[in-house]
C-alpha cells in the first residue's frame, strides 16, 4: 500500500503509542543500569543477571569486568530523543515459527520489566526476515511495515502484504527517502535500509573471512561496520576477549566512520590506520620510488627472516657451568643439537633465546641428579642466569632489537647481500641500501615502509597479539608488507576485507584480491562482489565508469538503482578556483554536505578563493556545523558528500602515476549531485561527455 500520512490513521496512532511506551522502557532500563553503578545491595548478582540476559549463559568473570560491561551498557542505552527507536515491523502468520507474533525492529533491544520485548535488535535472528522476506519467500511474514519519521516523531508508514503478493522493494518511498536523505557530518548507520545482498554479508559467520569487491555506492563500508556490530552481538564472549579492529586508510576516513558503531551500541572497537597500528618508530623520512617498491614487496619478509636467524651461531667449545666447587660440562655436540632443536621448534626468536638458557639449566640439573642431588626449579633458574650460560647464549643466540636489525640490514651491504641472495637483484639491493650508516639511532630518518619492516621483525622476535575479527577498509591500496602486518593481527581471527580494485591508487599494492589475501594469510577467504549502487546516481556512475577500460582493474561496472537526470554538471570555466567558490556558495543554498575535491597542490588556491568569496568552509573535516569542506584528492577515498564539486580533473590525473584511478575515486564521492569544473581539457576518456 502507499505511504500513509499520520492524520487520523488508527494504525499510526497505535504505532506512535508503541514508540512512547518503548521510550519509557528504555529510560527505565538506563536508570536501572545507572543505579547498579553505585554497587548498592546485591549489585553483583543483578549485574551478572543483566549480562546473562544480554549475552546468554557465561562463565564467572571479575567484578571489574562486569562493572566495565555495565558502563558500556549504560552508554549503549543512551537516547537523544530524536533517533527513532524502531524503523520497521513484521507480522507473522499462523504457519510461521512465530505464529501470530509481531516484532518491531530497531537499533537495540527494549523490553518491559516482565521481559516482553517492545523492540527487537536488528541483529537478532528473528529480525533477519525484515530484511530478507519477499512475496516469493515470505519466511512466515504476512505483513511488513516501514516507518517514516520527522524530528524523531513517527509521521508515516508503508505496508506490504507479502501474503497477498505485495513486495515494494526499492519502490518503497520511505526506503528511497531514507537512502537519499541529505548527509551532513560523519557517516550514519544504515540499519533501516540494509538490502538483501548486503544483509547476507552482514550476517556471515564469525569464522568466515570475506573479501568484498564493492563498486562505488554499493555500501561496502557500511556492510563491513555493520558486520562488526552483528558479530559483537552474536559472539559477545568470544569477541569481548579478543576484540574487534577496524582499519582505515587515513585519519579523515576514521573520523568520518567513527560514530557508526557507537550508534549501534558497540563502543569498544579499536579503529586505526596501518601506521597507527604498528607505530614502532617515529617516521621522518621518505623513500625513492625504487626503494619503496622493494621495501613493500613480500620478498622482504624472507630477507628479514634470514637476517635475523643468520645471527644464530654454532657452539664450538664446551660450556662449563660453575656452581660453587662443582662444575657441569656440556659438550659442543650436545649444545649444537640443542640449538638445532630450538630452530626447528615453532618459537619466536626471543622466546627460543630464553628457552636456550632454561634448557642449559636443565642439562646441568640432569648431571646434578646423576650425582644424587635433587636440584629445585629455583636452582635451575639460578644456573640459567650464571655468567657462563649468559655468555654462551649471547654468542650463539644473540639478543636482537627489531629496529636495530632493520637498521643494520639497510646499512650493512654484506648482511643485505647474504640475506637477499636469490631474492633481490643487485639493483634492488642498491635501491634500499643506505649510502652511509647513521652514527646513532636518533639520526635515523625512518620511512613509512621502514616502519612496516620493523613490525615484521618485531613479530619474528615475539608473536603479535591477534584480534577476533578485523575489518579492513580501502584494502586495495595495501602493500604486501602492510597486508602481512594486518594479517598478524588477525592470525587467530577472521577478516572482512573491503575495497574496489578500480580505486587502487597505490603503485606497490597487489593487483588482484587473491594476491592480497595471500599476503594477509587468508588465502581461502571468499571474494564476493557488490555491484548494485544504492547511493550514487546512475548519471554520475556513467561518467566514472567511462574510466574503467583505461584502469584495467578487471571489475564489473557499478549499476545504480537511482535515476537523477540533473545530478551531473560538467562546465568549462576560465579560472577554476574562482568557479569553485561560486559553485560552493550556490551549493550551500541546498541542504546536505558539500565536498570540494581538487588536486592536493590546488587546495591553498581554492581555500583562498572560498575565503575571499565569504564562503564558510573547513579543510578535510567532517564537522556537522560546516557543511562545505575542501578535500585533497589523495584523502577523498572512502568519503561521501551529497554534492561534490571537482576542480580540474586534469590536474588530479597529472599529480600521480595512477592519476586516472584517483580521478575515478573522486568522481564517485557524490551521492546526489556532481559538478565538474575545468579550464584544461578533460581527460580523453571523458571527452565524450563534454559540457552538461
Amino acid at each position: 500500500m502507499p505511504e500513509t500520512d499520520f492524520a487520523e490513521d488508527q494504525t499510526l496512532r497505535a504505532e506512535r503509542d508503541h514508540m512512547v511506551a518503548a521510550r519509557a522502557e528504555l529510560t527505565r532500563m538506563r536508570d536501572e543500569a545507572r543505579s547498579l553503578q553505585t554497587h548498592d545491595g546485591e549489585w553483583y548478582e543483578r549485574l551478572a543477571d543483566i549480562r546473562a540476559q544480554a549475552a546468554g549463559a557465561t562463565t564467572f568473570v571479575s567484578d571489574e569486568v562486569l562493572a566495565s560491561e555495565l558502563a558500556n551498557r549504560t552508554i549503549s542505552l543512551a537516547d537523544d530523543g530524536k533517533t527513532p527507536l524502531f524503523f520497521g515491523r513484521i507480522d507473522h502468520g499462523d504457519d510461521s515459527p512465530y505464529p501470530g507474533e509481531s516484532f518491531h525492529i530497531g537499533r537495540r533491544h527494549i523490553a518491559n520489566p516482565a521481559g516482553d520485548p517492545l523492540v527487537i535488535d536488528w541483529r537478532a535472528p528473528v529480525s533477519e526476515a525484515f530484511y530478507r522476506a519477499t512475496a516469493a519467500e515470505p519466511r512466515g511474514v504476512i505483513r511488513r511495515r516501514r516507518f517514516g519519521f520527522h524530528s524523531g516523531q513517527l509521521s508515516s508508514y508503508e505496508q506490504e502484504r507479502l501474503d497477498e503478493g505485495e513486495n515494494l522493494g526499492l519502490a518503497s518511498k520511505i526506503l528511497t527517502a531514507e537512502i537519499e536523505k541529505p548527509r551532513v557530518g560523519p557517516m550514519r548507520d544504515i540499519v533501516a535500509t540494509i538490502q538483501p545482498d548486503q544483509d547476507a554479508l552482514v550476517r556471515a559467520d564469525l569464522d568466515d573471512s570475506l573479501c568484498i569487491q564493492g563498486a562505488p555506492g554499493t555500501g561496502k563500508t557500511a556492510v563491513g561496520l555493520h558486520r562488526a556490530a552483528y558479530l559483537l552481538y552474536s559472539h559477545p564472549d568470544r569477541l569481548k576477549r579478543s576484540g574487534v579492529l577496524v582499519i582505515g586508510p587515513n585519519q579523515a576516513f576514521l573520523s568520518y566512520i567513527a560514530q557508526v558503531l557507537p550508534a549501534l551500541g558497540e563502543g569498544g572497537v579499536k579503529q586505526a590506520t596501518v601506521s597507527q597500528l604498528i607505530a614502532p618508530v617515529q617516521v621522518r623520512g621518505t623513500d625513492s620510488a625504487q626503494a619503496e617498491a622493494v621495501k613493500t614487496d613480500a620478498r622482504m619478509a624472507e630477507v628479514i627472516r634470514r637476517a635475523l636467524y643468520g645471527r644464530i651461531g654454532k657452539p664450538t667449545e664446551p660450556l662449563v657451568i660453575a656452581d660453587g666447587s662443582l662444575r657441569y660440562r656440556i659438550g659442543p655436540a650436545r649444545l649444537m643439537r640443542l640449538v638445532d632443536d630450538l630452530r626447528r621448534d615453532d618459537l619466536r626468536y626471543a622466546t627460543a633465546r630464553e628457552r636456550l638458557r632454561t634448557r642449559l639449566g636443565y642439562l646441568a640439573r640432569a648431571q646434578a641428579e646423576a650425582r644424587g642431588d635433587s636440584p629445585t626449579e629455583a636452582w635451575v633458574a639460578r644456573i640459567s642466569r650464571t655468567k657462563s650460560v649468559k655468555e654462551l647464549t649471547d654468542a650463539v643466540w644473540p639478543a636482537v632489537d627489531a629496529a636495530g636489525l632493520i637498521a643494520e640490514l639497510l646499512s650493512d651491504r654484506e648482511l643485505l647481500a647474504r640475506s637477499a641472495d636469490g631474492l633481490l637483484s643487485e639493483a634492488e639491493q642498491d635501491a634500499i641500501s643506505w649510502p652511509t650508516a647513521p652514527r646513532t639511532k636518533r639520526q635515523i630518518r625512518w620511512s613509512n615502509a621502514d616502519a612496516v619492516l620493523i613490525d615484521e621483525a618485531t613479530d619474528l622476535l615475539e608473536r603479535s597479539g591477534s584480534y577476533g575479527h578485523v575489518v579492513i577498509d580501502e584494502a586495495q591500496d595495501l602493500t604486501a608488507m602492510q597486508a602481512r602486518a594486518i594479517g598478524r593481527r588477525a592470525r587467530q581471527g577472521s577478516v572482512t576485507v573491503l575495497g574496489d580494485l578500480a580505486q587502487s591508487t597505490t603503485v606497490t599494492a597487489p593487483k588482484t584480491w587473491p594476491a592480497l589475501l595471500e599476503a594477509l594469510g587468508k588465502p581461502t577467504a571468499r571474494v564476493l562482489p557488490l555491484t548494485t549502487g544504492y547511493r550514487v546516481p546512475a548519471e554520475i556512475l556513467a561518467l566514472a565508469n567511462a574510466l574503467l577500460p583505461a584502469l584495467d582493474a578487471g571489475v564489473e561496472p557499478a549499476v545504480s538503482v537511482r535515476q537523477a537526470p540533473h545530478s551531473l554538471v560538467i562546465q568549462s570555466v576560465p579560472e577554476v578556483a574562482a568557479a569553485v567558490a561560486t559553485a560552493g556558495a550556490e551549493a550551500l543554498e541546498q541542504p546536505g554536505s558539500i565536498g570540494v575535491v581538487v588536486a592536493d597542490a590546488s587546495v591553498p588556491a581554492v581555500t583562498k578563493a572560498l575565503t575571499a568569496a565569504g564562503v564558510s568552509h573547513s579543510v578535510n573535516s567532517a564537522e556537522e556545523d560546516v557543511p562545505l569542506t575542501v578535500v585533497p584528492a589523495t584523502l577523498a577515498k572512502g568519503l561521501e558528500f551529497d554534492h561534490v564539486i571537482v576542480g580540474e580533473p586534469a590536474a588530479i590525473v597529472a599529480a600521480e602515476q595512477r592519476g586516472l584511478h584517483r580521478l575515478y575515486v573522486v568522481l564517485t564521492r557524490a551521492v546526489s549531485k556532481l559538478t565538474v569544473l575545468h579550464a584544461e581539457p578533460l581527460p580523453a576518456e571523458l571527452a565524450a561527455f563534454g559540457e552538461s
